[in-house]
C-alpha cells in the first residue's frame, strides 16, 4: 500500500519545486544557526574548563557543529535538485544520488535529536565534573607561585564574582582548605603558630573566605575572617544572621548556566529538526512525483508519495537489502582468504 500518495498537476509540481528551493536555503540557514549554536556553546564551555573534571559534555556541541556543517551541504544540494526538477534533461543525473541523501537528511535528524537528548542526560556527568572541578581549584587557590596553578587563584576569584557565587556547595568550603599561601603568613606569629600545630595536616584553616565571596549588595561591610565567632564582629549571629557573602554554591551556579543555554537552545534545535524534516518530505513528494510523470505528455497530472509500500513492507526491504550487504561483503571476504591460501599453498609447492 502506498504511504501518503497525491494527485500533482503541473502547476502544483512547479509550486512545490519552487515552495522546496526557498525551503531549502531556509534549512541552509538552519544549519548555519545549528553549527554557531555548536561553536557558542562549545566556547562557554572551554571558558570554564579549568573547573571541570572532563570533557564529557563537549559532546553536545561537537554534535551540533558537525550536524551544521553537514545540513548545510545536504541543502544546498536539495536546492540544486530544486533548479534542475522542471527539466527533463538535467533533473535525470541526479536520481542516483536522492536515495543517500534521503538516508543521510534522517541521519541528521537523529543527530539533532540525539544532540538534545544527550544535553539533559548529561546533567548529571556535568555537576560531577564540575564537583571534582571546583574542589581541585579552590585547593589549589593558594598556590600562586605554583607553575601549572599559578591561574586558579584568578580563575576562581573571577568565577565568584562573576556568577555571585562561593565556594563548591557553599562558603563553608573554604574552611576546609588553606586558601592562603605559606609565603604570606608569618610563623612568627602565635596565632599561626597554633592554628598550622592544631591541625593534623599542618595546614593553616581559618573560618574565612576570600574576597570575591562578598556580595556588594549587602548593607553591611564585609566580613571575610571569623565568620563563626559571634564576639568576632559587633551585633553579629553567624547562625542566624544572612551572612553579607554570596549564598550560592558555583557548582550549582555553573550547573544553573549550563542548563539554562541548554533549554534555550533545545527548542531551536527542535526547530532545525522540523525544517529539515519539510525538507525531505518535500524533496521526496517532488521526486516521486517527476518520476510518475508520462514522458510523451509532460504537462499530465501524477502521482507522488512517501514510500511506495506500507511501512512496515519497507522496513522489511531495507533489512533483507542490508543482509544481502553484509553477507555479500563476507563472500569477499572469505574469498579473499582462499585466494590467499591458495597462493601460499602454490609457492610451498614450488
Amino acid at each position: 500500500m502506498v504511504l501518503l500518495k497525491l494527485q500533482f498537476p503541473l502547476q502544483r509540481r512547479v509550486r512545490l519545486a519552487q515552495g522546496l528551493w526557498l525551503l531549502s536555503w531556509l534549512a541552509v540557514l538552519a544549519g548555519a544557526f545549528t553549527f554557531s549554536l555548536g561553536v557558542y556553546l562549545k566556547t562557554e564551555l572551554l571558558r570554564r574548563a579549568e573547573v571541570m573534571d572532563n570533557t564529557e559534555i563537549h559532546v553536545v556541541p561537537n554534535i551540533l557543529m558537525l550536524v551544521g556543517l553537514v545540513t548545510m551541504g545536504i541543502n544546498l544540494f536539495a536546492g540544486r535538485v530544486c533548479q534542475d526538477s522542471l527539466d527533463s534533461a538535467r533533473f535525470p543525473p541526479w536520481k542516483p544520488f536522492l536515495l543517500p541523501w534521503y538516508g543521510l537528511a534522517w541521519m541528521v535528524c537523529v543527530w539533532l535529536l540525539s544532540a538534545v537528548v544527550l544535553s539533559y542526560a548529561l546533567q548529571g556527568h556535568l555537576e560531577e565534573s564540575l564537583k571534582v572541578g571546583l574542589r581541585n581549584g579552590i585547593r589549589f587557590y593558594r598556590d600562586t607561585d605554583v607553575p601549572g596553578r599559578c591561574f586558579q587563584k584568578e580563575t576562581i576569584d573571577r568565577l565568584q564574582m562573576e556568577l555571585r557565587c562561593c565556594g563548591n556547595t557553599n562558603y563553608r568550603d573554604w574552611f576546609e582548605v588553606q586558601w592562603i599561601s605559606n609565603r604570606y603568613l608569618d610563623f612568627t606569629s602565635k596565632e599561626v603558630k597554633d592554628r598550622v600545630r592544631s591541625n593534623v595536616d599542618g595546614r593553616y584553616l581559618m573560618d574565612g573566605v576570600p574576597f570575591s565571596c562578598c556580595n556588594p549588595g549587602s548593607p553591611r561591610p564585609c566580613l571575610q575572617n571569623h565568620l563563626t565567632d559571634n564576639t568576632a564582629h559587633y551585633n553579629y549571629e553567624h547562625q542566624s544572621e544572612e551572612l553579607n557573602l554570596y549564598n550560592r554554591g558555583c557548582r550549582q551556579a555553573l550547573v544553573d548556566y549550563y542548563m539554562g543555554l541548554m533549554n534555550t537552545i533545545g527548542p531551536g534545535i527542535l526547530s532545525v529538526i522540523s525544517v529539515q524534516i519539510s525538507v525531505l518530505v518535500s524533496l521526496r513528494y517532488l521526486h516521486t512525483s517527476l518520476e510518475g510523470v508520462d514522458p510523451e505528455n509532460p504537462e499530465a497530472d501524477s502521482e507522488g508519495y512517501i514510500l511506495e509500500k506500507g511501512v512496515k513492507e519497507t522496513l522489511m526491504d531495507v533489512k533483507t537489502t542490508v543482509f544481502k550487504l553484509l553477507q555479500f561483503g563476507q563472500v569477499e571476504a572469505g574469498d579473499e582468504a582462499e585466494a590467499g591460501e591458495d597462493g601460499e599453498k602454490a609457492a610451498t609447492s614450488s
